[in-house]
């Protein structure tokens, strides 16, 4: 699909929504600024970038609609996110979050509130506003939704899409953010990421949102029972038997979360 596009009224997982979303969460591994300015120029959107110390960000947008993108984890940095000094619980919005993925998202709100602030229109006449991230941007995003919606003044957010993401806080926090923006949270799974499945639930994490699985085949499945995803994610693992890498970490790979989605389009 080369002609840039965001379906703002679709209330459900919409396949070309979560393609560009995806597009932009890959640009933001982009370390020159300028090859991304140039790439959503393409796409007609205006670019500015948000970043602030370790935490890269940044905001494309037009008349029509604003994308803020987080940028995730080389595979080298991943572990650092799971030590223990990040992976404890802290307060958070309306609930405990990742400690680690907090203080990220609070090196760059401030330059990112105020950029969002001066681009967004009203509500009511505007841009539709959506959120994406992949990995540690995926969190990250998911962080800077519930601090625009559970925080009073609640602001209208169009919808998160995320991929690769990993939990971000516990069960409170899930239920809060889930009661107010559960609907239009959309977790895209990679058949095996592992990053899926971390920080572990037995530390007192939730995920949020609506998961959007793609399968050993690069097929998107509807409702599956535990019993079949586990079927499928040992498939995945058998088919992956003589290929190089661990099936778990090549599944988190945003290139293969872009060709599923790819996939997907050209059997629309």
């Amino acid at each position: 699909m080369s002609e840039f596009v965001m379906v703002p009224e679709a209330r459900d997982y919409h396949p070309t929504n979560a393609y560009w979303l995806a597009r932009a969460s890959n640009l933001a591994y982009e370390k020159d600024n300028s090859v991304i300015e140039r790439e959503v120029a393409q796409w007609g959107l205006h670019y500015q970038d948000c970043s602030m110390s370790g935490t890269q960000a940044y905001l494309a947008w037009n008349d029509g609609c604003v994308i803020v993108a987080f940028r995730g984890t080389e595979s080298d940095e991943l572990e650092d996110w799971m030590t223990d000094a990040r992976i404890r619980l802290v307060p958070g919005p309306r609930g405990q979050v990742h400690r680690g993925f907090q203080e990220a998202l609070d090196d760059v709100w401030e330059r990112l509130s105020s950029a969002l602030s001066e681009i967004r229109r009203s509500p009511e006449t505007g841009q539709s506003l959506w959120f994406t991230g992949h990995s540690l941007g995926a969190a990250l995003a998911t962080l800077a939704v519930a601090r625009l919606r559970l925080f009073p003044p609640p602001q209208p957010v169009t919808a998160l899409y995320t991929f690769g993401q990993p939990r971000v806080g516990d069960t409170e926090f899930a239920t809060r953010f889930d009661s107010n923006m559960g609907k239009e949270t959309f977790r895209v799974v990679n058949n095996n990421d592992i990053v899926a499945r971390v920080p572990f639930r037995r530390l007192g994490y939730c995920h949020v949102g609506q998961t959007i699985y793609f399968d050993s085949d690069g097929k998107r499945r509807g409702e599956m029972s535990w019993l079949e995803k586990l079927k499928d994610r040992i498939e995945g693992r058998f088919d992956d038997l003589l290929k190089p890498g661990t099936d778990g970490v090549k599944d988190h790979a945003m290139r293969d979360y872009i060709a599923c989605l790819e996939k997907e389009l050209s059997r629309a």
